[in-house]
């Protein structure tokens, strides 16, 4: 009779790899063929042990680039839930050496490399990759990104949890255009002013506004034409060198300013930036009339600024009877 022996040894034991929970890739841009940072974020069930590694594989199409430790930053989180786990930044150098961890890419993958430094099991893993990874410096190289498709960066290594994530390649950018127009308004506060009789006992005056607004980059200027009061052959001697109201003294001028003597006038107004009183035309109590002369100005585009145009009347006694009049225009011009 045959005689079979059968042996019973000890079992062998092993090991099955965990999945990896909640994992997620955060990118800066997701566009196609652009730099772009990574945030990745996994519950780890297994844990890492000293001396382990956790692999980052991404596909052929990402370009690592230069890519180092120093655009790495690596944190084991308190809780597998991701978003609300608190932090431990590690860190990190081109390889392990005690609490030190060890962060490489070799090819499409990103190893990191415990030294004696672990994570317990159930806790979330953090990884940045880029210009976010700031706990030591700040990094500067970033990976570049595939052409457009879905791609999954797979997790690995000898810390026991296996996983993929999956991201999408796609172009997500909208190009808005629009064109702003070239603008200037100019109106006049009123088309005729009354000054009433003139005196040589006593100065006359008066005032009304004008409005301008331009988006013009070089600004624009305002600027009167036009002659003095004039009677038939009689005029009244316009402020052509800026003169003070000097009563019994034939004057004519007008300023943008507020003026105490005669008070009258006020200044520019509007929410800025506004336009300003030009030379000549800018210092209280002192009235000019030039035909030709920039009375208002500004630099650049402004709001619309409302200019207050003051004007002064003094005759002398010998002054001859009439009716004195003149037109004065008002033109504002942009440089775009």
């Amino acid at each position: 009779m045959a005689m079979f022996a059968i042996l019973i040894g000890p079992f062998a034991q092993v090991a099955y790899a965990a999945a990896i929970t909640t994992a997620s890739d955060t990118m800066s841009t997701i566009a196609p063929s652009v730099v772009a940072n990574h945030t990745i974020l996994f519950g780890s069930p297994t844990g890492i042990a000293a001396g382990n590694t956790v692999t980052y594989t991404f596909p052929a199409g990402f370009t690592m680039g230069s890519v180092a430790f120093g655009d790495i930053d690596f944190a084991t989180g308190s809780t597998s839930t991701c978003s609300s786990a608190t932090y431990t930044e590690q860190t990190l150098a081109a390889t392990a050496s005690g609490a030190t961890w060890g962060a490489a890419v070799s090819g499409q993958v990103l190893t990191i490399t415990s030294g004696t430094g672990t994570s317990a099991a159930g806790n979330c893993i953090r990884l940045k990759v880029g210009t976010n990874a700031t706990n030591q410096s700040t990094g500067v190289n970033q990976i570049t990104n595939p052409t457009a498709a879905s791609y999954g960066i797979t997790i690995a290594g000898t810390f026991g949890d296996t996983g993929t994530i999956t991201v999408n390649i796609v172009a997500n950018t909208v190009s808005v255009s629009s064109t702003v127009a070239q603008s200037i308004s100019f109106s006049l506060g009123a088309s005729s002013l009354a000054l009433g009789t003139l005196s040589s006992a006593a100065a006359v005056s008066g005032s009304h506004t004008f409005t301008v607004a331009t988006n013009a980059a070089s600004g624009m200027v305002t600027t009167v034409t036009g002659t003095t009061l004039t009677s038939g052959a009689n005029t009244i001697a316009a402020c052509a060198s800026g003169c003070t109201s000097t009563v019994g003294t034939a004057q004519f001028g007008i300023n943008l300013v507020a003026n105490t003597t005669p008070s009258v006038g006020a200044a520019v107004s509007g929410s800025a930036p506004i336009g300003v009183a030009a030379a000549n035309y800018n210092t209280a109590n002192t009235f000019r009339l030039v035909s030709g002369d920039t009375i208002a100005s500004s630099a650049a585009g402004i709001n619309s600024s409302v200019f207050t145009v003051s004007y002064l009347a003094n005759i002398a006694g010998a002054t001859a009877a009439g009716s004195y009049t003149t037109i004065l225009t008002y033109t504002a011009t942009a440089t775009f």
